[in-house]
């Protein structure tokens, strides 16, 4: 499924949805303690709904993701980014590069067809932080087993990808003339947004904020997949006031639509 595409200087910027995942609310966690989180859950509901996109860029430079989706690991529910780019008119080969926001899996997986590059000839552009974190095998060895599936995929694909594998720092894109890579940290410690600079900016803040009202309601709420909680929480506040003070369009990995932020005393809404 596709939204409007939107245009951010010379880039025309299509999101792609890839399928919608639905944890349950235990998943919340709240810099607040029990009771703010009690009452978030119970706001909330059972069951969390999060869309799964990535996003489709064309410009002068040819053909750019950033990130990929699911690909096919994670069942039929998922992978539809697959069939928009095709809708688009784009094959595989036709992509020139990825942009990466972070490594987990919703972010990467469609990188991979099987054991061999679903994308035959794109660069694939990655935060050095986060690389570097997740291919730490101290660090493997001291997660429990149900968060070690990102480091394996980014062996995986250093693997897959050899000699087409590329570090990104803060700032300028290397070929992506007006596009930065700004640094959101928390959620992982490479997360990373991208900022695309025009007449109108768009910021693509990746896994900044994953359920939009209650978050920007009370931005202390996160979710327990964030490696550090306290700086993810404040890495979203700072986001949240640098956008709406900046008057940018946002857009995110798990959010639908382009909008743009409003401050509401300690509290942000978002205005489509």
């Amino acid at each position: 499924m596709t939204d409007a595409t939107h245009e951010f200087g010379p880039y025309a910027v299509t999101l792609l949805q890839d399928g919608v995942f639905e944890p349950p609310s235990d998943m919340l966690v709240h810099g607040g303690g029990e009771e703010k989180l009690a009452q978030a859950k119970a706001a909330i509901g059972p069951t969390l709904h999060l869309e799964v996109n990535c996003f489709l860029v064309r410009g002068p430079n040819g053909v750019t993701l950033i990130d990929s989706g699911i690909g096919a690991a994670w069942g039929p529910s998922f992978g539809h980014a697959r069939a928009a780019l095709a809708a688009a008119g784009v094959e595989p080969a036709q992509v020139d590069r990825v942009l990466v926001t972070h490594l987990h899996g919703d972010h990467v997986m469609g990188l991979l067809d099987g054991e061999s590059a679903y994308f035959p000839r794109a660069e694939i552009f990655v935060p050095a932080e986060d690389l570097a974190y997740f291919t730490d095998e101290a660090e493997r060895a001291a997660q429990p087993e149900d968060r070690r599936a990102a480091f394996d995929t980014a062996k995986t694909l250093q693997s897959v990808y050899a000699g087409r594998m590329h570090t990104l720092t803060p700032g300028p894109v290397p070929g992506m003339e007006g596009v930065e890579l700004i640094a959101l940290p928390g959620h992982t410690p490479g997360h990373s947004g991208y900022l695309f600079h025009g007449p109108q900016t768009l910021l693509m803040w990746a896994d900044t904020v994953h359920v939009r009202a209650p978050q920007l309601a009370d931005p202390e709420l996160g979710l327990s997949f964030d490696v550090d909680r306290a700086q993810g929480r404040q890495t979203r506040r700072d986001t949240l006031a640098r956008a709406a003070r900046e008057g940018w369009i946002v857009a995110g990995s798990h959010v639908a639509g382009f909008g743009k932020i409003e401050e509401d005393g300690e509290a942000f809404r978002f205005v489509a």
